[in-house]
């Protein structure tokens, strides 16, 4: 499907007719982008960072608040300019075609199906110490039923309902992450945040290298831009609100723990901000956190179920992966029910084998790829949309996407052999599934007419 603009409007941006209703507005959207970025990894987080870089924690979280400001920034003028459902996808489809749109949707899903089963243990896991029945086999599997289930049903039904339950969830997830922040500062010891020396920059990369990833999933708020209202104006703003509220909550609880904890938070790994719930309000504190930590990642899980789906729904209709019934939309509802059915459907049986762990290797180098493609189609799409587009466009010319584009590839650079290794196969496959399918279709075309029998009449 080829990609023009409207002529009798040149502010008009890129998009298509899909059929879907406009309803998210900017809380809405902004909600969205928060219960995607702050899962589970918040939880962890504190402890991680404070082994590497101790009181100097919060120099990478300026660090990695910085380098993902740059990207969001190219989503944020990217997503004003292709108003569609399908993020990244979209914006990278629209901007290089189908053979690079057909790799971001399929990278895309191998991450976030093999995440998603890998959250739905995380939560069955973390519930065990409530329901010890989860730890059973059939038990477990009914688990995951419910869930996924009940996600596909609530985002078939319509995407008010699946953005009511991702401001629900969000408010639950924060309700116990403020909570900690706000009555946690009377515990806090000035001595603990005192800098002992500045850390080396090889150091604080090394560090910002994991933590960068807590601050991914923003891009995934987005796949839903075919329902956002006044999208122009709404994804901008709603990017800014979410990344901005993402780093301000991350700085403060890393500062919390660090003033509570000191230098032994680095020795509780597993579950850091239950034991700084327990130092701050008793043990009800480390049922308070732990229940948080639930919470956040079924919010987590039932964002990635909103969103993810939009993407199978955008590369069907634009024939860029088979089936064209993905792109179906409901008639009633006016959500695309069977790209959510199908999503629901492989990540719980994901979740019921328990994940994929070369998948899982592979995830941290896709999503890498991913940014590189939507800063890289900012500058192409700059190109194609008028200069004087109603759409946002991001100060100091292409500035922001050139510099965005480094660090993603300077990050790149980091990555272990075994995990490029692991990119680079699921490429040569992909890329030989895509070339392969153009192959048939392209012979289905040209197949000669039979010729036309004649019957002699005598």
């Amino acid at each position: 499907m080829s990609k023009t603009t409207d002529q009798s409007n040149i502010n008009t941006p890129l998009q298509k007719e899909e059929g879907l209703n406009r309803t998210i507005g900017v809380w809405g959207l902004s909600a969205n982008i928060v219960n995607i970025v702050v899962g589970a990894g918040i939880f962890v987080l504190p402890a991680i960072v404070a082994a590497g870089l101790g009181s100097a924690s919060l120099v990478a979280y300026l660090f990695c608040g910085f380098l993902i400001a740059l990207i969001m920034l190219c989503f944020a003028e990217a997503g004003s300019e292709v108003t569609d459902s399908g993020g990244a996808y979209t914006y990278i489809e629209s901007a290089f075609g189908k053979y690079p749109g057909f790799l971001t949707a399929n990278l895309i899903m191998v991450a976030a199906l093999s995440a998603d089963a890998a959250v739905a243990n995380a939560v069955a896991d973390i519930l065990t110490v409530f329901i010890p029945v989860l730890n059973t086999g059939w038990m477990r599997i009914l688990f995951f039923l419910v869930i996924f289930g009940g996600l596909a049903w609530i985002n078939v039904v319509g995407i008010r309902s699946g953005i009511r339950l991702v401001l629900f969830t969000t408010t639950g997830k924060l309700i116990p992450l403020l909570l900690l922040v706000l009555i946690g500062w009377k515990d806090v010891t000035g001595s603990h945040l005192v800098w002992e020396s500045f850390p080396s920059l090889g150091s604080i990369g090394e560090i910002s290298l994991i933590l960068f990833f807590a601050f991914q999933g923003g891009e995934v708020g987005v796949s839903v831009g075919g329902e956002v209202k006044n999208p122009q104006k709404t994804i901008p703003k709603a990017i800014f609100i979410g990344v901005t509220g993402v780093l301000f909550l991350y700085i403060l609880i890393q500062t919390v723990s660090l003033g509570v904890m000191g230098d032994t938070l680095a020795s509780y790994p597993e579950n850091p901000l239950a034991e700084v719930g327990n130092r701050v309000f008793g043990p009800v504190g480390l049922t308070l956190i732990t229940l948080g930590a639930a919470v956040s990642m079924f919010g987590n899980l039932s964002g990635e179920i909103m969103n993810e789906p939009r993407v199978l729904f955008a590369a069907a209709r634009d024939e860029v992966i088979p089936p064209k019934v993905l792109a179906r939309v409901h008639s009633r509802y006016s959500t695309p029910h069977v790209a959510i059915l199908f999503y629901t459907s492989v990540a719980f049986l994901l979740a019921v084998i328990g994940g994929l762990q070369a998948l899982m290797i592979a995830s941290s180098a896709t999503v890498l790829l991913v940014y590189l493609g939507v800063a890289l189609s900012v500058i192409k799409l700059r190109k194609r949309v008028p200069g004087d587009s109603k759409s946002f466009r991001i100060p100091g010319g292409y500035t922001v996407p050139a510099a965005a584009s480094l660090v993603i590839l300077w990050f790149l650079s980091h990555l272990t052999g075994q995990e490029a290794l692991g990119m680079a196969i699921l490429i040569a496959v992909l890329t030989g599934v895509f070339f392969g399918m153009r192959w048939i279709r392209a012979r289905a075309e040209i197949q000669p007419e039979k010729s036309p029998v004649i019957t002699e009449i005598k």
